[in-house]
């Protein structure tokens, strides 16, 4: 495995996803995402756990960040239901405790939102598979600052850059770092000759104005 550094990240884990088909592309033929939207790219970070090798790059990665910018991380915890895995294998890496995100609290029990202990003033980084919008991840990092818990950063595999995004992690006062992203994902491709040349200003423009894709 290629020794993972912060500089080359982002085309090691897109070249990566790339290999598996955890992504796909197709800027002349667009899927379709539940909530109607036209899209070339498809995600699917959840085939990674099949692939040992790939998914211990993802959590190396994952484990190279902190161990460089966040060194006061106590805990990890992760977004329910992708997130889980990797926040596992980061923090059995790392040898620190692990927590869990429900997407909402229990509707039995103790009610629960998060699952293992995070303690008042506890530093906390969070690990997410996919940020589009970013609505589920920044939710997930509330219920953290809501238990008492200070988050340092929330991470991800892979994002799909939407400024919309990046401005919602920066007005609720979160950092986000990814591992890769589309950027870099369609200059892999491209290398690659997965997509065609003609294609690369189309993949580009999506990202630019998703909304308007395809119609």
């Amino acid at each position: 495995m290629t020794k993972l550094t912060l500089s080359n990240l982002p085309q090691e884990i897109a070249k990566s996803l790339l290999k598996i088909g955890a992504v796909a592309l197709r800027p002349n033929e667009p899927f379709t995402w539940t909530s109607g939207l036209k899209s070339p790219i498809y995600c699917d970070n959840r085939l990674t756990m099949g692939y040992p090798e790939i998914r211990d790059m993802i959590a190396e990665g994952f484990a190279t960040i902190i161990r460089e910018r966040y060194q006061d991380a106590a805990i990890i915890a992760g977004t329910s239901t992708a997130g889980i895995p990797h926040a596992a294998w980061v923090s059995q890496k790392l040898n620190l405790p692990m927590a869990y995100i429900r997407d909402k609290a229990k509707g039995h029990g103790k009610q629960n939102q998060i699952e293992g202990r995070i303690a008042e003033g506890q530093k906390v980084i969070v690990i997410e598979d996919l940020i589009s919008t970013g609505g589920s991840s920044l939710k997930a990092a509330q219920a953290v600052r809501e238990a008492g818990g200070e988050v340092l950063a929330v991470l991800a595999i892979f994002t799909y850059q939407f400024d919309s995004a990046a401005k919602s992690f920066e007005d609720d006062g979160f950092q986000l770092e990814t591992l890769s992203n589309y950027s870099a994902l369609i200059q892999e491709a491209a290398q690659q000759g997965l997509v065609a040349e003609a294609d690369v200003a189309t993949l580009q423009a999506w990202r630019q104005n998703p909304q308007s894709f395809g119609k």
